[in-house]
């Protein structure tokens, strides 16, 4: 009699699971404050590029220039309310605006893999930018007043104003999900990116600009 061979079922080699991909989580206030300082780094240049330029067109256009120190005048009040300060505002919102506009990350905040988009997860609009800068000028506008109130000098003013600027990110620790003044007023956030997800501002606009042309 032959002995019958039982065939034992072959198993399929086992195929390796990809890794499951991290979720973007909302940027913690300590990782975006540190962000601010380095933006603000390059803020204060463009800032004072255009307060120079616009010192010297104000200068030649409204002051008879001197040839000695003591013979220096102050710019009128008119030039500097209704020209130097909303190119100031206009050179702030330009600068958050076209980053938040192309990418979702200026250059510190791409440093520290944040993104700004609204809730609904896309890139801001203009008018979404704009609404975010001002709840983000909200508090510190606020405490400033209250600090001219109360002490009346511009260190005191500008020291308060300073405060509200940190008190929109110590908010974060009372807020339930963990975000901002400006995020609840603005209806956007500020998401901490996985590393696998994050391709960094200049490859972002990369992609865009493909996408753009294959459609």
């Amino acid at each position: 009699m032959s002995k019958s061979t039982s065939k034992k079922p072959q198993r399929k080699p086992s195929q390796a699971q990809p890794p499951v991909a991290e979720a973007p989580v909302i940027a913690k206030p300590t990782t975006r404050i540190v962000a601010i300082v380095y933006d603000g780094m390059l803020i204060l240049a463009l800032l004072f590029l255009v307060g120079t330029a616009l010192t010297v067109i104000g200068t030649l256009m409204t002051m008879e220039t001197g040839t000695e120190s003591s013979q220096a005048q102050s710019l009128p009040t008119w030039y500097q309310n209704v020209v130097m300060t909303p190119s100031f505002i206009l050179t702030l919102v330009g600068f958050y605006g076209i980053f938040w506009r192309r990418g979702g990350q200026t250059l510190g905040m791409q440093t520290w893999r944040l993104k700004t988009v609204n809730n609904a997860g896309h890139l801001l609009t203009w008018g979404q930018s704009f609404r975010r800068i001002l709840a983000a000028s909200l508090m510190p506008l606020l405490f400033g007043i209250i600090g001219s109130l109360i002490g009346g000098s511009r260190t005191i003013m500008l020291t308060s104003a300073f405060l509200g600027l940190i008190f929109n990110y110590v908010f974060c620790l009372f807020n339930r999900r963990g975000l901002a003044v400006q995020d609840m007023l603005s209806n956007s956030i500020t998401l901490k990116m996985p590393k696998q997800q994050h391709e960094g501002l200049w490859r972002g606009l990369k992609n865009r600009k493909r996408h753009k042309k294959s459609q």
